[in-house]
């Protein structure tokens, strides 16, 4: 590899719009407080030189449990990126895209469990703060890339992956340019604000013979698997009615009430709804209904719907109905009505501390399922899929498919009648 390259940053602008954290030290965001994901004593950082502190994002998105500062691991793999290690101990780099708040919070620290992912790159509008974060996480800086200069990690031979966690409307270019570059693309979800950007991103991985995933977390999870395998077999008779409620307050500033950026209630947290009745039914569905909450006295929502209520129809039978709104009490949970009881997750859609309990005629059981850290969990699914060449449980085609439903229910709710959804 050529010695460091020059850093651009041009998209600075789109970072303090978006409320990234101002830049001025991040050592009290990454090293104040650690926390043991798996079980294991978590590695103390080495010494380094205090840093200032760094504000992050105000806290907004419900999709997690409350936040804790957290702290940096150790380098995840020392070895060389070509060193001879045993296949199934092997690591993969990954470059990650985005120095937000699930970057800096849940994935970056994500890399010290992970079984086949070590962190290789970082690619970022705030140089100062992607240095900063490279330091304490041991990362050597010319592995410090600027938007401008993405394209030239093609000739990093250390990253395998590439992990797109950009704003909803860049997710497009940013995976694209990931494939030219040669390299897989891990996407963020909602995998793109249209299905005109996400069959071209199919098409770009075909195209360079790599893999394209979509970060479904949840898919990797052993509570929401647990449900599925319970479903598929039908184990409480057949299904009836799926009910989910994502709801959370959101307030700006905060790129996901910027029409821009492709912000929304729909796309940020309703998929998560969109997403669970899928993988529950097992299944497509086939017209939608919905309808939205804009309000006019809220300066919040000049931009987006404060929030959808919607349902869907499957071919089994099956009916869900669903909510996802930007200015109510906290809540995200699913309820599974089958002919013989009922399968609840409350909470269903947070980083941890998900719970499951299933209802039969004779009383409700919580059932214990040993968690797991859900990022590196998808992070070691999609390592292991490039290593051995097998498909992700989560491809392009499945981020397709949801973006389908999404603007199903947009259209239902634009226009107040039922809409089909076709392949």
């Amino acid at each position: 590899m050529s010695d460091a390259k020059p850093l651009s940053f041009s998209r600075r602008d789109f970072f303090v719009a978006a409320g990234a954290a101002s830049v001025g030290g991040i050592a009290s965001h990454l090293v104040s407080k650690q926390i043991d994901y798996s079980g294991a004593a978590q590695p103390t950082a080495p010494a380094t030189q205090a840093l200032p502190a760094i504000t992050a994002p105000p806290p907004s998105a419900a999709t997690s449990a409350p936040q804790e500062d957290v702290g940096p691991v150790e380098p995840p793999n020392a070895q060389s990126p070509d060193a001879e290690v045993p296949r199934a101990t092997k690591k993969l780099g990954w470059a990650i895209v985005g120095l937000g708040k699930l970057a800096l919070e849940e994935v970056l620290p994500a890399f010290g469990v992970a079984k086949h992912a070590r962190l290789a790159a970082l690619v970022s509008g705030h140089q100062d703060k992607a240095l900063q974060v490279a330091e304490a996480y041991g990362l050597d800086p010319k592995n410090v890339y600027g938007y401008e200069m993405f394209d030239t990690i093609e000739d990093n031979p250390a990253v395998d992956i590439v992990y797109v966690i950009l704003p909803n409307s860049m997710h497009a270019e940013y995976t694209i340019r990931g494939f030219r570059a040669g390299k897989h693309v891990l996407c963020e979800k909602p995998m793109a604000p249209t299905t005109d950007e996400c069959t071209r991103m199919i098409a770009a991985a075909k195209r360079a013979g790599k893999k394209l995933m979509v970060a479904y977390r949840l898919r990797y999870e052993p509570i929401n698997q647990k449900v599925i395998e319970m479903c598929r077999s039908k184990e409480l008779g057949p299904l009836r009615t799926f009910e989910a409620s994502h709801v959370q307050v959101t307030r700006a500033p905060n790129i996901r009430l910027s029409s821009k950026l492709a912000g929304g209630p729909l796309g940020d947290i309703g998929i998560y709804c969109i997403n669970a009745a899928r993988y529950v039914a097992g299944e497509e569905p086939v017209e939608v209904t919905a309808m939205m909450h804009q309000p006019h006295d809220d300066g919040n929502f000049r931009e987006v719907p404060a929030g959808y209520a919607f349902t869907m129809r499957f071919p089994s039978g099956m009916l869900a109905h669903c909510d996802c709104h930007f200015a109510a009490a906290k809540s995200a949970r699913y309820r599974v009505h089958c002919a013989d009881g009922y399968i609840d997750v409350d909470p269903a859609f947070t980083y941890e501390g998900l719970e499951l309990r299933v209802n039969r005629e004779a009383g409700t059981t919580r059932l214990q399922v040993e968690p797991v850290n859900q990022f590196a969990a998808e992070m070691d699914h999609f390592s292991l899929a490039v290593m051995n060449d097998t498909a992700p449980l989560t491809p392009g085609e499945e981020g397709l498919a949801d973006v389908r439903v999404i603007k199903a229910i947009e259209e239902a709710a634009r226009s107040g009648r039922t809409v089909k959804i076709g392949a």
